[in-house]
């Protein structure tokens, strides 16, 4: 032996397997349908790609693909904070990272989750310090993305959240009664993003008010959740059997469809896992919205959003049999199918939106009539992702895969299995156990088919070591060729969940902000009210206990250098970035008092605190923003109470 490897690691090795004819897939076998198997066969989850081919790879990646400092990308990419509870904007394919939004967490750099602005939006669910941000999606207008939203869901506390795309900020958070945990989250294609779709995850007992663990009862359920994407405001709620995990809609603005992985209501993993089949739930949204014009709902608890119950044998809904713990629930962006992606099952469900009309009206007494095919693609199939060229890309998170298969061609198969139809195009090793995917404006019917980004859940190998905790991968891909082509290899940080990509030009951004601008209205109602004039005014406002200091600023100083509080007063510092230059960006940090926000060109920014420390303290800009940066200071002076 040439290398150091003992006979039983060299015999173990995936590489020894593949060369035996003991493929993964043959190793795994059928236990995959088990849960066994999905929590053993992920330490096997090395792919066979040595790392001197990932290194070739990634060479011809940078002689290819590079984006030249000074050049813009084609693409902005939107990706999914997981549990640091933010969203991610990325160049696309520089994988750039551009900056960060903070939405569900707290944000020393911007005050986000500190500023008065940003507790206003968050209202009541400002008491969290947490969030799990899973699914960013784009508003779209005719099935093409508008530029002017983007949704967030947050799963940890039942939250969704809404971006505005020109400043790039978190303008609206909704708290979803009635349910917990929002997973899947998706948005209304046609005629316009009037509402957002949204599943809750588990079942809870109603009323919920601590008597029982009972969910399994008929006061047991969750619901399908609609969401006023302007208002911002729940719209109805649709009782289910069983789960939800995933969503999508189709491009009529007919019909949404929803995953459900436990349609045994079960409570633990073996109960999960015992149907071979659970379902896809398909919603009829003219015949949710006329029950609720005719009055047909109730409501729950104090919540006052109407409540219509889509359980089995209900005409609001549709329930279609699929295997097993399906997962991902993706709308193919010609708009001919759901795909239900398998998860236990190495297969995914195409469903044939064109039949769903036949269905409701009661034609197809089977309501698996509607699955078009039902091809098999390797282990753990997560979820699907398009190129507007037919085909569709799949992760398969045992085999460490991404699959693409056309679709056409999967149909055919199905119908002819004696014809021995080859659908699926090329399958590649990704590093390691990848879960969502998405390709460029895949989810609209603008689909191009020329990037591929894979979010891979273990990078294991592949990066400087750094402890215990490792980072993810992101892995970019070519696919605007016959083969899809590594451009991209490298580490993110906890958890980015899911993404999605849009063209430059269709997002516009502002360079200033507009005085009049809604963000910071409730700051500038309240000016008016102390007789302020924000632009020019620098004044201390004494109201009882309650200290109002409303200061400008512009490189290098604060209008107000110098102020005096009493122990005890809360005390609220109002500023007013006049610098009209973009990137002069100034800050606010009160020393000692957990106190740091950020006001931009032109932006009105403020923050509350509790002067509780008599003695001088000093307040400083935290943005660099001039030569004398360092002299941008005041101070606050807390005489004892």
């Amino acid at each position: 032996m040439s290398d150091n490897k003992s006979d039983k690691e060299q015999k173990d090795s995936p590489q020894a397997m593949e060369t035996s004819g003991l493929s993964r897939r043959g190793f795994l076998g059928a236990s995959a349908a088990t849960g066994a198997a999905l929590v053993g066969a992920t330490a096997l989850g090395g792919a066979v790609m040595s790392r001197e081919t990932w290194a070739a790879a990634v060479k011809d990646a940078h002689a290819n693909y590079t984006v030249a400092p000074g050049e813009l990308d084609a693409y902005y990419g939107f990706w999914s904070g997981g549990h640091q509870g933010e969203v991610r904007i990325m160049g696309i394919p520089s994988m750039r990272e551009l900056m960060r939004i903070p939405v569900f967490n707290v944000d020393s750099a911007t005050g986000w989750g500190l500023t008065d602005e940003s507790k206003h939006i968050m209202g009541e669910s400002a008491k969290y310090r947490n969030g799990d941000c899973h699914h960013p999606h784009i508003s779209m207008t005719d099935g093409k993305y508008d530029g002017k939203y983007l949704f967030i869901n947050d799963k940890a506390n039942s939250r969704v959240a809404r971006i505005r795309l020109d400043i790039m900020k978190c303008d609206k958070m909704l708290t979803v009664p009635n349910v917990q945990a929002i997973h899947g989250l998706r948005l209304q294609k046609v005629p316009y993003t009037k509402y957002v779709f949204a599943n809750a995850e588990f079942i809870i007992p109603h009323p919920n008010d601590g008597s029982s663990f009972d969910t399994q009862g008929k006061n047991g359920f969750t619901m399908f959740n609609v969401i006023d994407a302007e208002k911002m405001e729940v719209a109805f709620q649709v009782i289910v059997d069983g789960n939800l995990d995933n969503t999508d809609a189709d491009y009529t603005g007919k019909y949404a469809a929803a995953t459900c992985y436990n349609s045994e209501k079960a409570t633990d993993l073996a109960g999960m896992l015992r149907n071979e089949r659970d379902w896809v739930v398909i919603f009829n949204i003219p015949r949710i919205e006329a029950a609720v014009k005719a009055g047909k709902f109730t409501t729950i608890g104090d919540s006052k959003v109407p409540v219509v119950d889509g359980r089995a044998g209900s005409e609001l809904t549709r329930y279609i049999p699929v295997p097993k713990n399906p997962h991902g629930c993706n709308t193919s962006s010609d708009g001919k199918y759901f795909i239900a992606n398998g998860k236990v099952s190495p297969t995914v469900s195409m469903i044939e939106i064109a039949k769903l009309d036949d269905l409701f009206d009661g034609k197809l007494k089977d309501p698996r009539d509607v699955i078009a095919a039902e091809p098999e693609l390797g282990l753990g199939p997560l979820h699907t992702t398009f190129d507007g060229r037919g085909n569709a890309y799949t992760t398969l998170f045992i085999d460490s895969q991404v699959a693409k298969w056309n679709m056409a061609d999967a149909v055919r198969a199905w119908n002819n299995p004696d014809q021995n139809i080859e659908f699926i195009k090329q399958k590649i090793d990704v590093q390691y156990q990848p879960g969502h995917l998405h390709a460029s404006l895949c989810e609209t019917s603008e689909a191009d088919g020329k990037w591929l980004a894979v979010l891979c859940k273990f990078s294991k190998d592949r990066f400087l070591p750094v402890g215990p905790l490792h980072p993810e991968n992101d892995q970019l891909f070519d696919i605007s060729g016959d083969e899809m082509k590594l451009v991209h290899d490298g580490p993110t940080f906890a958890e980015p969940h899911d993404c999605i990509m849009v063209r430059r030009d269709q997002i516009k951004t502002k360079k200033i902000w507009d005085r009049n601008d809604p963000f910071f209205g409730p700051t500038t109602a309240q000016a008016k009210k102390d007789g302020i004039t924000l632009e020019t005014d620098n004044k201390v406002i004494r109201d009882g206990n309650k200290v109002r200091v409303y200061m400008t600023s512009q490189a290098p100083m604060y209008g107000i250098t110098e102020f005096t509080v009493k122990q005890g007063n809360e005390v609220t510092v109002i500023v007013t970035n006049l610098d009209n230059i973009e990137d002069v960006t100034h800050g606010f940090c009160m020393v000692n008092h957990g106190v740091s926000m950020e006001i931009s060109p032109m932006e009105t920014s403020s923050i509350t605190f509790t002067a509780d420390k008599p003695g001088l303290h000093w307040y400083y800009c935290n943005w660099f923003c001039h030569a004398l940066h360092m002299e941008m200071v005041g101070r606050m002076l807390v005489e004892k109470a």
